[in-house]
């Protein structure tokens, strides 16, 4: 068995109970030092030698080969860099190009509006009559007919944690002749994923959540390994050409994965997520998963015995949620900035979300019990009410 809570491998403030792990991950011990390190003597003293002598030009790969087990994939097929809002508009760019005679898009309803956003604007970019679709969560699987060239959607839903089911779609993607595309944003590092299983030309994620990679952490992707020589990139920057330093005016993609590179790496913050992914040594994904919903099962049922207010806005069925809960409450956002001024860190989802996550490398079930103390007392005492909790900030 997995030893879990790992709370010693992470800097948290102390009297702070953080359930916002599923937004932003706390900073790991070591990985201050690590960007200091980097800083410090690399850059200050190797200069632009480090590029070699600290092996920054190689740091991509490997940090892509770390966070593969994790997402079930295989060494040398996931890229990091750039953000996730890039990675999405990569692998839909390249979905296309291999559906030239196909013109429809399929997400869903729920999906984060960055994905749709980045497929809005390729749609744009195009011009050719593309069209996006977003039937309802529950309604995808009947929506992916002939027409489709990509399905894209994201595993474990942003708002409620609700899960979708990857093998059967990935089949009916495929079935249909469709490429299919795995946003795992809210999935790496909180549930188990075996994305080489399922299939899947494509899947993208962040590191700056579950694998607490620090604010701005660089995103991957990951690309099948028998198409990754038919993949075209969109964005044909000079790191994912197959020899950068020939210096060739015509581009000439790389014989791997690492075509989907682009720009420069940012060193700092992969070695950051480098020294993140320490605190995974040793990690078994389902016994960290059974911890997860152990943690989850136990806030559901102290929240709806103690804070009647409040429903339940996640699937009930553990297995149907990923590793946050999500309750609905008319004046959430308050409440939640008055849990957070007494140590309880969750956030808010536009209109009425309460949103906690669940990561047992750092939580415990004590974290559990003494959160919802206090978020009963907040109810209770109705301090959510005075006039402080009532105007939003601009992140919520």
């Amino acid at each position: 068995m997995t030893d879990l809570p790992r709370k010693h491998l992470f800097d948290l403030p102390d009297g702070v109970i953080y359930l916002d792990g599923n937004s932003l991950g706390p900073l790991p011990r070591g990985a201050a030092e690590r960007a200091g390190e980097v800083i410090t003597r690399q850059w200050g003293q190797e200069l632009i030698r480090a590029w070699n002598s600290a092996g920054w030009m190689e740091l991509p790969r490997r940090v892509g080969d770390r966070i593969a087990p994790l997402i079930g994939a295989a060494p040398g097929t996931i890229a990091t860099g750039d953000t996730l809002s890039i990675k999405v508009y990569q692998a839909l760019a390249s979905a296309l190009k291999m559906r030239p005679d196909r013109r429809v898009i399929l997400s869903d309803s729920g999906n984060f509006p960055s994905d749709l956003y980045m497929a809005q604007g390729l749609i744009s970019t195009i011009g050719k009559d593309h069209e996006l679709r977003l039937p309802t969560p529950e309604e995808v699987i009947d929506a992916i007919t002939d027409e489709v060239a990509v399905v894209m959607l994201t595993h474990v839903d942003y708002r409620s944690g609700r899960i979708h089911d990857m093998a059967a779609i990935t089949r009916a993607a495929h079935a249909a002749g469709a490429v299919m595309i795995w946003d795992l944003a809210h999935s790496a590092g909180a549930v188990p994923v075996d994305i080489a299983g399922s299939g899947a030309e494509f899947a993208v994620g962040c590191t700056y959540k579950y694998l607490n990679g620090g604010p701005g952490a660089p995103a991957f992707i990951y690309a099948r390994p028998d198409i990754v020589l038919d993949v075209e990139p969109a964005l044909a920057g000079w790191l994912g050409h197959e020899a950068p330093f020939e210096m060739d005016p015509a581009y000439r993609p790389a014989m791997s994965t690492e075509r989907l590179r682009v720009g420069t790496p940012p060193v700092v913050q992969l070695a950051i997520l480098d020294a993140a992914l320490d605190a995974w040594e040793g990690i078994d994904m389902a016994d960290l998963r059974a911890a997860s919903i152990a943690l989850s099962e136990r806030f559901i049922a102290e929240v709806e015995g103690r804070c009647p207010d409040l429903t339940l806005a996640s699937p009930r069925d553990p297995e149907r949620r990923g590793s946050q809960v999500s309750f609905a409450f008319d004046h959430g956002y308050a409440a939640m900035r008055a849990l957070i001024d007494r140590g309880v860190i969750g956030d808010f989802r536009a209109p009425n979300l309460m949103r906690f996550g669940f990561t047992p490398l750092y939580l415990d079930e004590g974290d559990v019990v003494a959160a919802v103390d206090i978020l009963e007392d907040i109810l209770t005492s109705g301090v959510y009410r005075e006039p402080a909790y009532q105007t939003k900030s601009r992140v919520t």
